[in-house]
């Protein structure tokens, strides 16, 4: 049997405890603790990587302070447009959706894309119908409205500018799983709500395969960070890439692609695991919000660099 292994993410970017109260810090650390205990319970009863994935991320995006699902932040016009995406490694294949509106679980909509549909990706109106005709879980916007979101978008209207997430700093607000079953089955996910008053229906890196969401049977990987950079360097592929075709390890792959990102100044980080159940998680901001537990029995939960 393969050793089964789970990482999690909820986020990178300029994430100082000089900033973050003792209570505060308490309620991420538990919002971390739930997700990754909802995914490892799928792995551990035998079942795929794939749903564990999904179980995991399901949770963060049911968590209200991270930046995908309930917690997603707001557009400029006061309103959540959510990406996802979800890939399993075994057969190639992906499910994705972006901007779509009024959906609990983003995450689980890209699955059904990906089961029942030829397609890879669906965008915006066309999305929304087809999760009405699968009958998926939808909430009105007051189940999406939190406080601490609308006062950031207030504040980045104030100021005209764009933000990536929490406030002060530059916090990065995405959430992602990525999973090794007892099978050696590789699958990634991730979640957003993409950037506090965003316009123009922008679309980051989360949705994209290859961007910022990847698996085959080499590894998975979830990225979080400024989406546009993650695009371009097309990070969540560069990883399986160089473990292909430049036989690096998962760390050295991982780190290799961190690195190219700092250099064409794109801040963020990712989680990553392989076929043999080991796990990485590189990102070159101040802090990355994080998890990991593996069949070895090390489990860790951490926030600062």
């Amino acid at each position: 049997m393969n050793k089964i292994a789970l990482a999690i993410h909820g986020g990178a970017g300029t994430i100082f405890r000089s900033q973050m109260t003792p209570a505060l810090e308490a309620e991420y650390r538990n919002g971390l603790e739930t997700a990754l205990t909802a995914g490892w319970n799928v792995l551990e009863n035998g079942g795929s990587s794939l749903s564990a994935v999904e179980a995991a991320v399901v949770s963060l995006e049911d968590f209200p302070l991270f930046n995908a699902g309930r917690g997603s932040v707001f557009t400029h016009e006061g309103a959540q447009e959510m990406d996802a995406c979800i890939m399993d490694g075994h057969l190639l294949r992906a499910g994705g959706v972006a901007f779509v509106k009024n959906i609990k679980n983003p995450v689980s909509l890209a699955r059904l894309v990906m089961k029942h549909t030829e397609h890879v990706l669906l965008a915006g109106e066309g999305a929304n119908q087809f999760a009405d005709q699968m009958g998926v879980d939808t909430a009105p916007d007051e189940y999406f409205f939190t406080e601490h979101r609308w006062l950031q978008l207030q504040e980045a209207i104030a100021e005209g500018r764009v933000q990536l997430d929490h406030g002060s700093g530059k916090p990065i607000g995405t959430v992602g799983a990525v999973a090794c079953d007892s099978r050696g089955r590789l699958a990634a996910a991730t979640s957003t709500g993409g950037m506090t008053n965003k316009k123009f229906g922008r679309v980051g890196d989360t949705p994209i395969v290859g961007a910022g969401t990847y698996a085959d049977k080499t590894c998975a990987v979830s990225c979080t960070g400024h989406g546009e950079y993650f695009m371009l360097g097309v990070a969540a592929y560069d990883v399986a890439a160089r473990m292909k075709y430049k036989g690096s390890s998962l760390e050295e792959a991982a780190r290799e692609t961190i690195d190219q990102m700092t250099s064409i100044n794109g801040e963020g980080g990712l989680i990553a695991v392989d076929s043999e159940g080991n796990i990485t998680l590189p990102f070159n901001s101040e802090g990355m919000y994080r998890a990991s537990v593996s069949s070895e029995g090390s489990r860790s939960i951490e926030i600062y660099r």
